[in-house]
């Protein structure tokens, strides 16, 4: 039996116990895990340390060794994030709908858990902690795949909450890591009847890897060209304070702004301010002809000042996007650069004729995480969130609120861009299937 096969095996056995599990079990697990991670900073920080020691000396961007890097503080916002969960309701038992039939049988639909979730991720170990968390608190055993690069911080983490949750009663088993190599992930993503569903966490080569080649039923999750639309009829401070938010708020991120479109009308005038903000924030602008032609009329921006910012085409770029641009600069846009998750201090920016090539230009671009539209017309709002097809549609708001959250959900395990299951945020009770409870007293089908 391989090893891939003997963990799936062991978390199925602990996933029947953790479905059984009250919430007053689970909760205390959580708790228990939180202390455990406090307790244990020290090991954790310096297994971290070997991590981002060796991502420095493979030549890693910082603005990825920085999302890799943890430190007291850090350990400490990953234990609140267990405890907060440990707050939320728990979603197994939900009754979803029910209702007596004709025939006096009372039918419940009920949350049930998946049973075996497998998550695949890269970069951040705090992935781990909120993961295994989110896994637990809905019922489901997790089998966690981190990248080699987080592999000493992760390997740390999962021993201490493995240790955590069988203090509190449950199976340790109920989180386990998986090996890194690629036999063992490729083992994973083909282990259907053990493991019920696969989440990527990713940029989207991991992604795409994940569903062109899991036997496994997967849930696609986050890669994020999101886009922010200046309408003709947008309130234009407030749309620059909007574009800024978006993008430069949490660059790396899935729900930043990836691309600008700007209406032809107030394209000229919205331009004239927005192009200097946005240099001055160190972002480099990729536009059409018509955004070059604009930024010539500009002053040029002192690329010294923004020195200290992530250099543009970051680790996560699209091949090619950005080479060469100097930071906060404009350059000329390919059309690769439109289709591009940067995950970086670079924009995309385009003038659009009207709200209907902004809507085509989205269709072919983006990829249905989050658009905003910018307007004071409500015909205009109400046109753009019928016609884009995106997990979130964002009206007169930044695309960063995309997010469990900012949503209230209190955690999320990604954001879905698929249809079918779940899309958006997923949440506690994105996190669960359901099943049919049907209730009667000696009714037969004639």
């Amino acid at each position: 039996m391989s090893e891939i096969i003997e963990l799936a095996r062991r978390a199925r056995v602990a996933s029947y116990a953790l479905a059984e599990a009250s919430r007053a079990t689970k909760d205390a697990a959580l708790h228990a895990m939180a202390a455990a991670l406090r307790a244990n900073t020290d090991a954790i920080v310096a297994a971290n340390a070997k991590d981002v020691a060796a991502a420095r000396d493979a030549g890693t961007p910082e603005s990825t060794v920085d999302r890799l890097a943890l430190d007291p503080s850090r350990v400490d916002s990953m234990a609140a994030g267990l405890e907060q969960l440990a707050g939320l309701t728990d979603p197994i038992g939900e009754v979803v709908r029910g209702y007596t039939l004709p025939n006096g049988l009372e039918l419940r639909q009920v949350r049930v858990p998946f049973g075996v979730v497998g998550i695949i991720y890269e970069a951040r170990p705090n992935v781990t902690a909120d993961a295994a968390g989110i896994c637990l608190k809905s019922g489901n055993a997790v089998l966690l795949r981190g990248s080699s690069s987080a592999a000493a911080s992760n390997e740390a983490i999962i021993a201490v909450l493995r240790d955590a949750a069988e203090s509190a009663g449950l199976p340790a088993d109920v989180v386990q890591g998986v090996p890194t190599d690629r036999a063992a992930v490729k083992e994973l993503m083909q282990a259907r009847g053990l493991v019920d569903v696969l989440i990527p966490r990713g940029g989207a080569g991991l992604i795409q890897t994940v569903v062109s080649e899991s036997s496994v039923p997967v849930i696609e999750t986050g890669v994020g060209n999101c886009h922010v639309y200046i309408d003709a009829e947008a309130d234009l401070d407030l749309g620059l304070e909007i574009l800024l938010n978006s993008k430069t708020q949490r660059p790396s991120v899935c729900n930043a702004a990836e691309s600008l479109l700007v209406h032809a009308s107030v394209a000229d005038e919205f331009l004239a301010r927005a192009l200097p903000a946005l240099a001055e924030a160190g972002v480099t602008v990729h536009g059409d002809p018509k955004v070059v032609a604009i930024s010539n009329n500009q002053p040029t921006p002192d690329a010294g000042a923004a020195d200290d910012r992530p250099s543009a085409g970051g680790a996560a770029a699209v091949e090619g996007a950005g080479a060469g641009a100097a930071v906060g600069s404009v350059v000329e846009a390919t059309d690769e650069d439109f289709g591009a998750e940067y995950n970086s201090l670079d924009l995309s920016a385009a003038v659009v004729e009207s709200l209907e090539d902004a809507v085509q230009h989205i269709r072919r671009y983006s990829s249905g995480h989050t658009d905003a539209i910018i307007t004071r017309s409500q015909a205009a709002a109400r046109r753009f969130t019928t016609a884009v097809d995106s997990a979130a549609v964002v009206v007169n708001a930044s695309t960063r609120f995309t997010d469990g959250g900012e949503f209230g959900f209190g955690a999320e395990i990604g954001i879905s861009t698929q249809k079918l299951h779940a899309r958006g945020p997923m949440g506690l009770p994105e996190m669960t299937s359901t099943k049919y409870v049907v209730t009667g007293e000696g009714q037969i089908r004639t």
